[in-house]
C-alpha cells in the first residue's frame, strides 16, 4: 500500500491545528464543539500513530533486506525470517490504515444494541432466538467485550420471544453489524415429538449506541407510563411500579423495560434503545417512520429473507451474502463468528 504523502500531510497538519484549538478558551467554553473536536482529534491521533508506526517498519524491513545481500548464508536466513514476520505486521497495519480511513471509522467504534426477536417458526423460533443470544454472548467473552441486557421476553420453555443487549467495546459495531437480518435454523426441535426437521428463523438488528449528547430528545416528544412488571422478579413483580414504556410522540416508536428492579434503571436503558432507533431511521431516511426503517434492516422474518442459515443435522452454517458454507456449526454457536466476519469483511472491500 503506497500511503498517499499529500492525504497524511493533511491529516498530520489537521492533528496539530486540533491540539491547538482544544487548547483555546474558546472552545473550552463551549462543551458541545470541545466535545466534537476532542473526538475528531483522537481519531487523527490514532490515524497518525499507526502512519508513524508503518515508517517504523518500512525501516526495519530495509535494513533485513539489506541483510539479505550477506555473504554469510546463516545471517541470510535469519534476515529471511524476519523479513516475513515484518511484512506480515506491515499488511497488518495497512489494514488498520485503511479501516482507519473509512468514513464510518468512528461509527464502527462504538459499542452496540443488538435485538433478536423470534420470526417465523413458534416456540422453536424463541428457542433459536435464545441460541443466537447465546451465540453472541460467547463472542463478546471471547473479545472481552462486556454485555447488558437492556429488555427481554423470555417464554415458559426457555426461549425468547424478544431480547435486547448492549454491546460495550472497541469495534463492537463494527464486527457485529454484519449480524443484522433473518437468521434460520433446521433441526428437530425439541418441541417436536416426530422427529421431523423444522425450518424456523428470528430476526437481528443491529444498532450503534449513540451517546446523549449526539442526539438530543425533546422532553415533550415522550410519553413515559409506568406499571407493574410481569414475570420474574418475585413480590417486587406485584407490588412496585417498576417497569417503564416510553413512546416517542413524533414516530410512534415505543419502547418497554422491566427487567430491572429500579424505575430508573429501567428508564436509562428504555433511553439507550430509543436514541439508537431513532438516530437509525434518521441516518437512513430523515423523514420516514422510524417502524418501516427497522423492517428495512430485519425484514418480517419471513424465511425467504434469509441472510444465514445454521443447518443442525448436516453440521453446516451457511451465509447466504458471499456464498459462503462451513461446517462447524458447534464451534459457530460457541461464539467463534470471527471467520465469517472477516470474510464479510473481505467481501465489502473488494466492493
Amino acid at each position: 500500500m503506497a500511503i498517499q504523502i499529500r492525504e497524511r500531510r493533511i491529516k498530520e497538519l489537521r492533528l496539530e491545528e486540533l491540539r491547538k484549538m482544544l487548547a483555546s478558551a474558546e472552545v473550552l467554553q463551549d462543551p458541545k464543539n470541545y466535545a466534537n473536536l476532542s473526538r475528531e482529534y483522537k481519531k487523527l491521533e490514532r490515524l497518525v500513530q499507526k502512519y508513524q508506526e508503518y515508517d517504523k517498519i518500512e525501516e526495519e524491513i530495509s535494513g533485513a533486506s539489506e541483510m539479505m545481500g550477506s555473504d554469510d548464508q546463516e545471517l541470510r536466513e535469519i534476515a529471511e525470517k524476519e523479513l516475513q514476520v515484518l511484512q506480515g505486521k506491515l499488511a497488518t497495519i495497512e489494514s488498520e490504515i485503511e479501516n482507519m480511513s473509512n468514513p464510518n471509522f468512528e461509527e464502527f467504534q462504538k459499542n452496540c444494541i443488538v435485538e433478536i426477536r423470534a420470526g417465523a417458526g413458534g416456540d422453536e423460533a424463541s428457542l433459536f432466538a435464545a441460541d443466537l443470544f447465546r451465540m453472541y454472548q460467547k463472542f463478546v467473552e471471547n473479545h472481552r467485550f462486556k454485555s447488558e441486557v437492556l429488555s427481554s421476553h423470555p417464554t415458559e420453555i426457555g426461549g425468547f420471544k424478544e431480547i435486547i443487549f448492549l454491546v460495550s467495546g472497541e469495534n463492537a459495531y463494527r464486527l457485529l453489524r454484519f449480524e443484522r437480518g433473518v437468521h434460520r435454523v433446521q433441526r428437530i426441535p425439541k418441541t417436536e415429538a416426530g422427529g421431523r426437521i423444522h425450518t424456523s428463523t428470528a430476526t437481528v438488528a443491529v444498532l450503534p449506541e449513540i451517546e446523549e449528547t449526539q442526539l438530543k430528545i425533546d422532553p415533550n416528544d415522550l410519553r413515559i407510563d409506568t406499571f407493574r412488571a410481569g414475570g420474574h422478579g418475585g413480590q417486587n413483580v406485584n407490588k412496585v411500579s417498576s417497569a417503564v414504556r416510553l413512546t416517542h410522540l413524533p414516530t410512534g416508536m415505543g419502547v418497554v423495560c422491566q427487567d430491572e428492579r429500579s424505575q430508573h434503571k429501567n428508564r436509562a436503558k428504555a433511553m439507550k434503545i430509543l436514541r439508537a432507533r431513532l438516530a437509525q431511521a434518521e441516518k437512513q431516511k430523515r423523514d420516514a417512520e422510524i417502524h418501516e426503517q427497522r423492517q428495512k434492516q430485519v425484514g418480517t422474518g419471513d424465511r425467504s429473507e434469509k441472510i444465514r442459515t445454521y443447518n443442525f443435522p448436516q453440521n453446516r452454517i451457511t451465509d447466504h451474502r458471499i456464498g459462503l458454507t462451513l461446517y462447524n456449526l458447534e464451534t459457530v454457536l460457541d461464539g467463534d463468528i470471527d471467520g465469517v466476519i472477516r470474510e464479510l469483511e473481505q467481501h465489502e472491500r473488494a466492493g
